[in-house]
């Protein structure tokens, strides 16, 4: 249960207050909006890269801000998108000539509100592109995969696009960079019990005794399905049947790889479940590269995980590797 806050309705802007205190080294907020941007925004000669959606999912959104990696973040409520407002006034603050990019998970409010705000900036003369992230395999099938929902694998997407960014590249490489990273991450997740709002007495869902659910959402939704607990190997296959079953075509045998807490979820658990995935990926000839156990994308303090990988090519481990700093995540 979250349990400091003071009033309910000014989480938001109370945790973005305290983000910001706490590391005014990699950021500063957004003048009148519910945003941070980097410390020296707007980045000079570059595109800048706009993350965002609900809070209670840290450390994205706003852990992903600095240099390297996101020039700013705008935050809705609690598991709720931004206005379209304060998606335009987060992107007025680092707008500069070379353009600029969206990039979020694909659930409805974001992408309304976000395209709002991407034509009302365009209407200005800012070019504005867009790549929504759809890793979460478990929200649709195959043939219907720009209607999947993002969740953990918002973390190598972010990373891919800040890099390329950084570097220099044009819009429109940016976004070729983006979009393919998006195209060749999968993610899977399973939850153990639901997760409480501020200022409520009961979770959003509730996963009965000796159960799990699969494919959960991360914005309080249970599971598409409900299955029992098993030892952690176990579950480890399960993530890796379901993700390797959807694997990008021609993807090769080089995979990052994320194992996601959701905020519940101890490190020396997901320690325990990380030994059977690297077991299994090396069975398989997949070679794990850089691989990160972290809470990367949560959902306040649900119990569970998801596991996310990304086939990487010649192109894209370089801009993996790039470095990179930010409150949350710092690559040499």
């Amino acid at each position: 249960m979250t349990k400091l806050y003071n009033d309910p309705a000014n989480f938001k802007e109370e945790l973005i207050d305290g983000f910001v205190a706490a590391y005014s080294r990699y950021v500063k907020r957004v003048p009148n909006a519910s945003g941070v941007m980097v410390t020296d925004a707007p980045p000079a000669g570059k595109v800048a890269l706009v993350i965002g959606g609900g809070s209670g999912h840290y450390p994205a959104f706003c852990g992903y801000v600095g240099r390297g990696l996101a020039d700013a973040a705008v935050m809705g409520n609690v598991f709720a998108a931004p206005s379209a407002e304060q998606v335009y006034r987060v992107t007025k603050a680092v707008a500069g000539a070379p353009g600029v990019l969206y990039c979020y998970g694909n659930y409805s409010g974001d992408v309304l509100n976000f395209d709002m705000a991407e034509e009302r900036c365009r209407g200005e003369g800012i070019d504005v592109r867009t790549v929504r992230v759809n890793d979460d395999v478990a929200s649709a099938p195959p043939d219907q995969a720009e209607d999947r929902r993002g969740i953990s694998g918002d973390f190598f997407v972010f990373k891919i696009a800040g890099a390329s960014a950084a570097r220099g590249d044009t819009l429109d490489e940016v976004e070729r960079l983006t979009r393919k990273a998006n195209a060749r991450t999968r993610s899977f997740g399973v939850a153990f019990g639901g997760c409480t709002l501020p200022g409520q007495d009961e979770p959003l869902f509730t996963v009965e005794r000796g159960k799990m659910e699969l494919g959960l959402g991360v914005h309080g939704e249970p599971g598409v399905q409900s299955s029992y607990m098993r030892p952690a190997g176990e579950v480890a296959n399960l993530l890796l049947d379901t993700l390797l079953a959807d694997a990008p075509p021609e993807g090769g045998n080089r995979v990052a790889v994320l194992l996601n807490g959701l905020g519940s979820t101890q490190y020396e658990e997901m320690f325990v479940l990380y030994r059977d995935v690297a077991r299994r990926l090396a069975s398989e000839g997949l070679e794990p590269y850089r691989p990160i156990v972290a809470e990367a994308v949560t959902s306040l303090d649900m119990a569970g995980c998801s596991l996310s990988l990304l086939w990487l090519d010649d192109e894209l481990q370089p801009l993996l590797d790039a470095p990179c700093v930010s409150a949350a995540y710092t690559a040499a």
